[in-house]
């Protein structure tokens, strides 16, 4: 996700120096040796690799959607419509605003106001809303229950055991959402904080909020609960895995573990509990010290003196790069984090096997011998996509008190040209990279350094990753401005471009394109087949048109759910598009409002109910665009979430 700010052109900048064989480089060769699969407007259509095409009908109630084909069943938003000020949506389709930045998270919460308090913003719905997933509820008195987890399908935990339409399940839930970022305009309404106290709003306003819904007569409102936290940068939180209390954890200082900053996308485990990922941390550090120098680790997460100019480093000395007491500090961001939905005592939880890096989400998948896979992109120019895989089956591992994300093995992503791939192990196992450290978690922490030394394929900033129920990875590759063809350039030892590869053929990328894999001998295995699914450029022009995909979800019928990031060509808003892989058709559900970014994902077990975000709308600015409140209002943009339901299926849950 870019951070929608005038700092943008700082984290423009690639912090790649590894010069490996660009994903452009490798399909331009492929390209000639692989006829790409095409249907419609660029996307690949029919069978993949000799993987049987078509889903298996199940029993659920297709509530969004029809139970027979066509999977795209709706009137779309037409480009004549998708354009405007306010949000758009099928006329088949309705929607309700919930949960906008600022809305306390119990009853009798302090209420939205500007300027904000701080003690009051840690009680309140978070800024920035993305990633996100709804935890059903049984019983809906119960506090903490674990809602039948046993009994329900490994790869899709949601699907079976409480789904018919009575279901409080389907009623009453949690839902955890992350708050990525505001920036201090949007927060603060001035360019930088000018106190300890303004300091606090921002990295309260970042994190992560839970609360637990209830459907009253077809209107989804807060209900009040022990249940209901808000969790944030000053968050106490827990290490666990390889490099849980390493050395380069440790600051001088001897402060605890605190905080979780700009959660991105998201991922949920067949356990029952959420997995949020710190994405861009580097921009939140600064330091006034002029001789202050990045080191090379630092430096290979973009880690820089001034950041995307929060300034928290003014007033927290914990955010201060070239503060001795500190020094560690950012070592301690930038990792993907467990939560317990339904104990609201628990701290959150780093899982260090899983990698530093800037995570982009986590799509958790079962493989066929039972272990759990999580798939993870890198969000930068440049960077690599990786897979971990847990050491063995996640049921026996849980049932010997030991957690499937840590123990197990970091693989990386390379692409080369034949449409053959090979995850690369990131471990002390691997000869050719353990020599340059001196641990599994000094590893860890720099894995980025790793992926490069094992020789990853840099990739068009890889963002969601979903797994589609016949077993298709796709990726959203957002975009990438700064490929060219002219190949590996440097600018003040930065490698600011390594060229097309196959996977990424296009220089530059500017609208992005969705690239997809089959794993030849399953999911926890090290061979792929991979393949472009779609690029979006091709699409403009058309009804069907859009740029810069980022959110993905495959749902279990086999529909691809997707969600834009950038500038939309053809006059559109930024939009959630629904696409049938099997005969390449494409059709617009939801657009918003300028300035915005539609993004996360979460629906009812029943999939009466789909919830969506509406992120940064006109970007802070009320002229720009002022919602929820109605286009020419001088109110304060505030982000929120959409419920979208179909029209003629009545009321949810009735």
């Amino acid at each position: 996700m870019d951070q929608h700010d005038e700092h943008d052109n700082i984290e423009d900048i690639p912090s790649n120096k590894s010069g490996n064989r660009p994903f452009e480089d490798v399909l331009k060769v492929n390209m000639d040796r692989r006829k790409l699969l095409k249907a419609g407007a660029g996307i690949a259509g029919g069978s993949f690799f000799g993987f049987a095409g078509g889903v298996q009908a199940n029993s659920l109630s297709r509530a969004l959607f029809s139970f027979n084909e066509p999977l795209i069943d709706f009137s779309p938003v037409t480009l004549a419509q998708g354009g405007g000020p306010e949000p758009a949506i099928s006329a088949d389709y309705e929607y309700d605003v919930i949960l906008p930045w600022g809305q306390p998270i119990r009853s009798n919460g302090p209420a939205f106001s500007i300027p904000v308090d701080p003690n009051d913003q840690a009680e309140q719905v978070g800024i920035g809303h993305d990633g996100m997933w709804y935890f059903p509820i049984l019983d809906p008195l119960a506090v903490d229950t674990r809602f039948g987890w046993d009994e329900l399908e490994d790869s899709n935990p949601w699907l079976s055991g409480y789904l018919s339409e009575g279901d409080t399940a389907n009623t009453r839930g949690v839902l955890c959402m992350n708050n990525e970022f505001g920036t201090n305009f949007a927060v603060l309404r001035k360019d930088l904080p000018e106190s300890l106290s303004d300091v606090r709003v921002s990295q309260h306003a970042h994190g992560v909020t839970v609360v637990r819904l209830q459907n009253n007569n077809g209107s989804w409102e807060i209900e009040d609960s022990t249940l209901n936290r808000r969790i944030h940068v000053n968050t106490p939180v827990e290490f666990s895995g390889p490099a849980a209390d390493h050395d380069q954890l440790q600051n001088v200082a001897m402060n605890e573990y605190m905080g979780t900053v700009n959660n991105c996308a998201n991922g949920y485990t067949p356990w029952g509990t959420y997995l949020t990922c710190e994405e861009n941390f580097n921009g939140y550090f600064g330091t006034e010290d002029e001789s202050w120098e990045p080191n090379p680790s630092q430096d290979r997460l973009g880690l820089n003196s001034g950041g995307f100019g929060y300034g928290w480093h003014l007033y927290d000395p914990r955010f201060d790069l070239a503060n001795p007491n500190y020094a560690n500090e950012h070592n301690r961001f930038g990792w993907i984090v467990e939560i317990d939905p339904l104990t609201p005592n628990s701290k959150p939880i780093k899982r260090t096997a899983l990698g530093r890096k800037k995570n982009e989400c986590a799509a958790v998948h079962v493989s066929a011998d039972g272990r759990a896979v999580v798939y993870n992109g890198d969000d930068q120019r440049f960077d690599y996509i990786y897979k971990f895989v847990s050491a063995e089956p996640w049921r026996e591992m849980s049932e010997n008190g030991l957690s499937p994300l840590d123990y197990g093995t970091l693989y990386v992503a390379r692409f080369n040209d034949d449409g053959t791939g090979d995850w690369l192990e990131l471990s002390m196992d691997n000869t050719d990279i353990a020599s340059n450290f001196v641990d599994q978690g000094q590893l860890l922490i720099n894995t980025r350094y790793a992926a490069d030394l094992a020789g990853a394929t840099p990739m068009d900033r890889p963002e969601w990753i979903t797994v589609a129920p016949d077993g298709r990875v796709y990726c959203a590759c957002t975009n990438n401005s700064r490929r060219t063809d002219e190949g590996i350039q440097t600018q003040g030892g930065r490698l600011v471009d390594t060229g097309p590869n196959a996977a990424n053929p296009r220089a530059p990328s500017s609208d992005g394109h969705i690239i997809r894999w089959i794993e030849t001998h399953g999911h926890s295995g090290t061979k792929f087949e991979w393949d472009i699914y779609q690029y979006a450029e091709d699409t403009h022009g058309t009804e069907e048109s859009y740029a810069d995909p980022d959110g993905l979800w495959a749902d279990p019928d086999g529909r691809l759910f997707i969600e834009t990031d950038g500038g939309q060509k053809d006059g559109l808003q930024n939009q959630l598009l629904v696409a049938d892989p099997q005969t390449g058709r494409v059709s617009r559900l939801f657009t918003g409002v300028p300035g915005c970014e539609i993004t996360g994902i979460a629906v009812t077990p029943d999939r009466y109910t789909m919830f969506i975000n509406i992120q940064h709308p006109g970007n802070g600015d009320p002229t720009v665009s002022p919602f929820p409140a109605t286009f020419g209002s001088s109110d304060v943009p505030r982000d929120a979430t959409i419920v979208i339901r179909r029209k003629d299926n009545g009321v949810v849950g009735s």
